[in-house]
């Protein structure tokens, strides 16, 4: 494994560990993390290709040139498949399907799409994310309180019981998401109210649909997606949670990609 960069279009240089050989697959990660949340299942991938596991702009080793909008990561998505030949699969993890997907509508140079769990919130499955959830996090932002945007992102967008929240302040990985807390603004711009983007059932892209059956609200939503993409298959890793283990997707993850 080695450390690369590439420069996107507005000039930003976009830091990924490349691995492995063979067909490209590029991981998409999401929320308050970085390459490192999909490191274990780019390891196991890199035994039959070439990964490009990779930090979206704002985390880990990439820049950030401001201002921000949803075309600049789908432009670094672009020339993520430029650097790897032009011809790539892409995995998309949580909100980083949700990017992957929009990527594809926008015109990204995807060959395949593997999405995890996109939280898509179809009404009437779960309670809605505060309306004023985006602002919320820019405020937070603004006043320097990088800990309660995290907080805001487990409550409000994930969903957790707050009492479940409160002792997570104390685990090692809780510095290093306030580090990064700021892209949560970014990822609310991109999901917006978590609705399905227009322009799915018009997406010609070949998408493996995967989910674990532990969250009634993302299984109903993975079968809908499922059902609006016109090339789409629906897989279910049963009794996998949100954090799904990287040795029960990478299988199946290299088998559509082979």
């Amino acid at each position: 494994m080695s450390l690369h960069t590439v420069v996107s279009r507005d000039g930003t240089e976009i830091a990924y560990d490349r691995s492995g050989s063979g067909p490209a697959i590029i991981m998409m990660a999401a929320g308050p993390t970085d390459r490192w949340a999909l490191a274990g299942i780019a390891e196991l991938l890199a035994k039959d290709f070439t990964v490009f596991n990779y930090d979206r702009r704002g985390r880990g080793d990439s820049g950030d040139t401001p201002p921000y909008a949803p075309e600049r990561e789908y432009e670094d998505l672009q020339a993520l498949i430029t650097a790897a030949g032009g011809n790539a699969g892409v995995y998309g993890s949580s909100g980083g399907g949700i990017l992957a997907l929009k990527a594809a509508l926008w015109g990204a140079d995807i060959a395949r799409l593997a999405v995890w769990e996109a939280p898509f919130i179809l009404e009437g499955t779960r309670p809605p994310v505060r309306a004023d959830y985006r602002q919320n996090l820019e405020q937070l932002l603004a006043e320097g309180r990088r800990g309660d945007m995290l907080d805001s992102f487990m409550i409000d967008a994930v969903g957790m019981p707050a009492e479940f929240v409160t002792p997570m302040h104390d685990m090692p990985m809780w510095p290093g998401m306030e580090r990064i807390a700021h892209t949560l603004v970014y990822d609310s711009i991109i999901t917006g109210d978590f609705s399905m983007p227009e322009g799915l059932s018009e997406l010609t892209v070949p998408t493996l649909v995967l989910e674990g059956g532990t969250m009634p609200w993302m299984t109903q939503g993975a079968k809908v997606l499922a059902e609006t993409l016109p090339d789409a298959a629906l897989r279910v890793l049963t009794g996998q949670t949100h954090d799904v283990q990287p040795a029960a997707i990478a299988p199946v993850l290299a088998e559509y990609f082979a």
